[in-house]
């Protein structure tokens, strides 16, 4: 800058500055609950970039502009997610909050249909994902079906459409109306393509500014003339882009719009306009409507998410029958975590879920005409039964009453487990209901009480009864009384509820209890798959307890975890690693290992199922000390061991509580304080198995990611999320970021919290969607296109998502978008198994022998169903299938390497032989025998002794879009059979060398 001093000093700059930002029309910051004017906006972002170079200051102009430009896009997608939330309670004659979707996509076929074959290419396929689910496709769809040309051709056009093509379909940008001070703004909603083509692209990006502005940093040149050059270049460019402005639209009237708008509607069904060319004429021809300042469907999930789920506070407070249940329903809501999230259903569309199918189906460049015909349309067509209408009225209520039945119960659980133990006793609650109408109902609850230890054999044994076991049992009577059944559940819940008496003190200690152990559960669910947080809620729940319940107890705590003892097997076949412990005690308790030939009651508690209370350890014989330096007379105090178990009562460890370091008299563990801390045991099982199935799930998604990448290259990057509940009332949930790969495959892993949250993250909000409605999302963001797929729990909700960014190309390339629907689909499956195996009410699938080695197998998973998923396919080839590969005299290579690497699978011996080597030998294997084969092989058994070498000679570093050149249904299944069979052969002798990594603690 030479001798003119720092620009950015300059008081003509800083107003350049502070004018050129607020140009880019960036009107909202923090949050959409706080609106600013132009002094108030131009000040905030100054005071970010104040010091900024001028070359930064120019990127965040950029970056700003981009971030303005999804945003006006957000808003005309606003308004159009208004209109469907109209169109949605207009087709909803029953007012039940639910539409049928197998119709709506009947009529979304309809219109496609009969939609010009230009505009075809804007719409999203409703025959095609992600319309409908992967689970909806047929199988030959996602592993043959070689010759799609219709996605081919929709592939070839929207690769020549460049990033700024596609930049050009932008809203109109902002312009004051009346005071500025109000903050009062007029949006165009008018879809601008064409606009851009008539500026130069550096003229788009950088706007321009006032003649006011232009002047004011011309008086001030002589001081100052790179600056002055700059405003004169700023301002030369605004004029530019203002008379583009009103020569594109300032001539319109609005009854001219009206008179085109009704003329188009007047045209057949179909989009407005019939190919690139129309684009510039239809910006004049939509409306110009004024926005309010305000996202209409910000909030469409908090509204309308969960139709028959959500109980009234009235029905909580004002249920006289049930007063005394009431205050303990109502604790029970407030620790429930956000009701946002819809289940998918692949039936019924709620509001949300109507709304984001329909946006899904436009896609991001129609016009506004077009959205309208599609609107006029499906209210016209969408007809409904009054058969149908009842149906769904039913189902509504029917969901309701589930629910409630589900708090009442709840509630009647939690006042019988008065020291929040987590259980009750079947025997006691069995000879309680047996008194019930004086004893008349004995033998209905003899047959209820068979069918319940056939449904939860573990619990039936183990005389135990947890919350949902409890409410399945109750729901078992009921069923075997006469009468309706809601009427039955009532009177029974009626009878328990007079049938024990709380003190107003117990009633408060257990409301303590209750929110010590909700606070384990949320450590669990907010610690993106560490132990650390969980181990530090225990260990202070069980502190807080001994302060406030136990005389003031001073406890030392410690948490063991079984293993198998592969260090000394001489010393037992198991032993106890202690992984936590409380701070002081971590000099002489962490880390250690418990042998069954050393002393001690915790074997003892493994194996009794049951809790070991030693009062007073100096007086036991058999109790091991850890702390060596503790003089022989100061070993006093009590002991307590209760045995980790999990949802099946099976044992996997032991929690362990003394007085040791406690001085006073009192130092014994009263019934109550016993029972609260096997609650604390059984809300530690149940965060510890979250946390396992989290790890498990990501163990699965990197696997999947790696079967992934080098198939589609055209992914950018991949953003793996999972949802963790809000941590107050003002945060529904939140996204952590747990995994992001790169275009090259390359995977960080987050150890660091990396947490979004819906309300400073608005220009992400597809993300939100996603979860919100447990559908797939597509969109643009900063000229990059996105795909958010949901990944969903055994309810059908959203646990996390894949933000999969595919660059500036709208599609994929045909093999590559079906590969991605694979490992989405294979994903998703193995998900839905992992969440099976801590559950108390499903039991896992084992299909390869790898799962019966207790392996951990969570990436098994995910090649095992793509197995499966091939040996159906494979199944269902036969003589005619293969009959194009074996009239081939002379095949392509790659075929030939494919069915050689088949063969040698199953006969390693015959490498290099005539068998394979010639062709006309090697077809004559390709009979249904092989088929019978390849569908009951099992890559992992101990009986298979494959090199993996000889198939990799013959198929491995094969480009995977050669195989798909091929145009060979069965080579297609073939070459993915052969690959996924090696990938579980590594898997499996990869598990079986690696020792499972113990956790270490000190909390």
């Amino acid at each position: 800058m030479g001798g003119l001093g720092n620009p950015m000093d300059s008081l003509a700059y800083r107003e350049v500055r502070r004018k050129a930002i607020y140009d880019r029309k960036l009107e909202i910051v923090d949050t959409l609950e706080k609106k600013v004017n132009i002094d108030e906006f131009t000040e905030y972002v100054l005071s970010y970039t104040e010091n900024f170079s001028n070359d930064m200051f120019q990127e965040i102009l950029k970056h700003l502009r981009q971030c303005a430009l999804d945003f006006q896009k957000a808003i005309r997608c606003d308004t159009w997610r208004q209109m469907f939330t109209d169109l949605f309670l207009d087709c909803d004659y029953g007012k039940v909050g639910l539409l049928d979707r197998q119709k709506i996509l009947a009529l979304l076929e309809e219109f496609y249909d009969r939609s010009p074959v230009s505009a075809k290419k804007r719409f999203c396929n409703p025959r095609q994902w992600p319309i409908i689910e992967l689970q909806e496709i047929e199988l030959a769809d996602l592993w043959g079906d070689l010759h799609d040309d219709e996605v081919c051709e929709e592939l070839n056009e929207n690769l020549v459409l460049s990033q700024a093509e596609i930049s050009e379909r932008e809203i109109l940008p902002c312009e004051p109306v009346g005071d500025n001070s109000q903050g009062s703004y007029e949006m165009s909603t008018s879809v601008s393509e064409g606009l851009l083509e008539q500026m130069d692209m550096s003229e788009a990006e950088t706007g321009g500014i006032s003649k006011e502005e232009k002047q004011a940093a011309e008086s001030n040149d002589a001081e100052d003339a790179p600056v002055a050059e700059a405003v004169k270049e700023t301002a030369a460019r605004k004029e530019s882009f203002l008379s583009e402005h009103s020569g594109q639209f300032g001539q319109q009237t609005s009854s001219e719009t009206r008179l085109q708008d009704k003329d188009l509607q007047d045209q057949s069904i179909g989009p407005a306009y019939s190919d690139r060319q129309d684009s510039q004429a239809e910006a004049g021809q939509e409306f110009e409507l004024p926005w309010s300042g305000d996202l209409l469907t910000f909030d469409l999930s908090f509204k309308y998410s969960s139709y028959g789920e959500r109980i009234p506070k009235e029905w909580i407070c004002e249920n006289i029958r049930f007063a005394d249940l009431c205050p303990i329903m109502a604790d029970i809501q407030n620790r429930c975590t956000s009701r946002v999230r819809s289940a998918f259903d692949e039936n019924c569309l709620n509001l949300p879920q109507f709304v984001q199918l329909m946006e899904t189906f436009v896609g991001q460049d129609i016009s506004l005409p077009t959205v309208k015909n599609l609107i006029e349309f499906i209210k016209e067509e969408y007809k409904q039964t009054e058969e149908s209408k009842i149906e769904q009225l039913e189902k509504v209520r029917r969901t309701s009453r589930l629910a409630q039945r589900k708090l009442l119960l709840e509630a009647l659980f939690e006042k019988w487990d008065k020291n929040a133990s987590g259980f009750l006793d079947l025997k006691e609650v069995d000879a309680v209901l047996s008194t019930f109408k004086e004893g008349m109902e004995k033998e209905a609850l003899r047959k209820a009480k068979g069918h319940f230890s056939s449904r939860y054999p573990q619990s039936s044994r183990a005389e135990k009864l947890s919350p949902k076991a409890f409410q399945t049992f109750l729901e078992l009577v009921a069923s075997e009384f006469t009468g309706d059944e809601d009427e039955v559940i009532d009177n029974i819940v009626e009878f328990l509820t007079t049938s024990v008496e709380r003190s107003w003190m117990e009633c408060l200690h257990s409301l303590t209890r209750r929110k010590w152990l909700h606070n384990i559960q949320q450590a669990a669910e907010t610690s993106g798959a560490s132990m650390e947080p969980v181990y530090k809620a225990v260990f202070k729940a069980l502190s807080q307890d001994a302060e406030a319940h136990g005389d003031n107890k001073q406890i030392s705590a410690y948490i063991a975890l079984l293993e198998e003892n592969q260090l000394s097997p001489e010393r037992g076949q198991i032993l106890l690693h202690y992984v936590a412990c409380t701070a002081d005690d971590a000099p002489y308790v962490l880390n250690q290992m418990l042998y069954k030939d050393m002393k001690g009651v915790s074997f003892a508690a493994v194996e009794e199922g049951k809790p070991i209370h030693v009062p007073r350890v100096q007086l036991h014989g058999n109790i091991h000390f850890w702390n060596y330096d503790r003089p022989v007379e100061e070993r006093r105090g009590s002991l307590l061991v209760l045995p980790l178990q999990d949802a099946h009562w099976r044992v996997f460890g032991i929690l362990g509580l003394d007085t040791l370091r406690d001085q006073s008299e009192k130092t014994i563990f009263l019934t109550h304080e016993i029972s609260f801390c096997q609650g604390v045991s059984l809300a530690f099982s149940k965060a510890y198995h979250h946390v396992c199935t989290l790890e498990n799930v990501l163990q699965m998604t990197l696997t999947a990611l790696d079967w992934l990448y080098p198939r589609v290259p055209s992914i950018h990057t991949v953003i793996t999320y999972l949802l963790e509940p809000g941590k107050d009332q003002t945060c529904d949930y939140a996204l952590r970021k747990m995994i992001t790969t790169d275009n090259t495959g390359q995977k960080e892993i987050h150890t660091s919290a990396v947490l979004l949250l819906r309300k400073e993250n608005l220009l992400r909000d597809y993300l939100f969607k996603c979860i919100d409605t447990s559908e797939v999302v597509r969109t643009s963001v900063c000229g990059e296109y996105h795909i958010a797929v949901p990944l969903r729990d055994l309810s059908r909700q959203a646990l996390g998502l894949f933000d999969i960014s595919i660059g500036h190309h709208q599609k994929l390339p045909p093999h590559e978008r079906k590969d991605l629907q694979k490992m989405l689909k294979m994903a998703q499956a193995a998900c839905c198994e992992i969440l099976k195996i801590p559950s108390e009410e499903t039991k896992p699938t084992y299909v390869l022998e790898a799962e019966h080695m207790n392996l951990r197998h969570a990436g098994i998973l995910f090649h095992r169903f793509m197995l499966q998923d091939l040996r159906e396919c494979v199944q269902k080839l036969n003589a005619e299938s293969f009959a194009e590969i074996k009239s081939y005299e002379e095949p392509p290579a790659l075929v030939h390497n494919i069915v050689k690497a088949v063969l040698l699978l199953f006969n390693p011996k015959w490498k290099g032989s005539e068998k394979i080597e010639s062709w006309s030998q090697c077809v004559l294997n390709l009979d249904d025998n092989l088929i019978q084969e390849i569908y009951c092989f099992d890559p992992t058994a101990s009986s298979v002794q494959v090199q993996g070498e000889l198939l990799l000679d013959c198929i491995g570093g094969v480009p995977r879009a050669e195989v798909w050149k091929q145009g060979s249904v069965p080579a297609e299944y073939l070459y993915n059979w052969v690959h996924t069979c090696l990938s579980l052969m590594e898997m499996t002798k990869s598990l079986q060398n690696k020792k499972a990594p113990a956790f270490t603690s000190k909390v």
